[in-house]
């Protein structure tokens, strides 16, 4: 008799558990993007730190206790030049709160005329991979 109610109550408890958990948590981001959204977005920025840094640098700088972030800036000028700036730099995280006291930081800057929006948007893609590369490049090596 006890061993029905008990098996009974399992399902039960297993539920309630798992309310009471809540929602499954959601994986850190390991960037944060202060763009200009005309270049880039925070989905493309988010993906090219994750495709770019190693495995070593992302394990070294864990997304509980720092933050990647990206800055690329530009635009066209009057004369249809394409000018783009990309900043990456590492960040302490001081409780939830991104310190700007940068760890390490890279620039990787260009200028090309006469390209469509489009060919700048991927200008502004490679100038931030190339910072990228130069922020992991310096910490795997640290």
């Amino acid at each position: 008799m006890n061993f029905r109610i008990v098996s009974s109550l399992v399902p039960l408890l297993m539920a309630v558990s798992a309310v009471a958990a809540g929602p499954a948590a959601k994986v850190k981001p390991i960037s944060v993007d202060k763009s200009a959204s005309f270049l880039v977005d925070e989905a493309t920025t988010e993906k090219l730190w994750g495709d770019t840094l190693p495995a070593k640098v992302k394990k070294l700088y864990p997304a509980n206790r720092w933050r990647f972030v990206s800055d690329v800036g530009g635009g066209f000028t009057e004369s249809k030049t394409c000018v783009v700036t990309a900043r990456a730099m590492l960040l302490p995280l001081r409780g939830k709160t991104v310190v700007f006291a940068p760890e390490k930081s890279a620039t990787a800057f260009d200028a090309v005329p006469s390209l469509s929006k489009e060919q700048c948007q991927e200008l502004a893609r490679a100038k931030l991979k190339e910072a990228i590369q130069s922020i992991a490049s310096s910490l795997a090596a640290s």
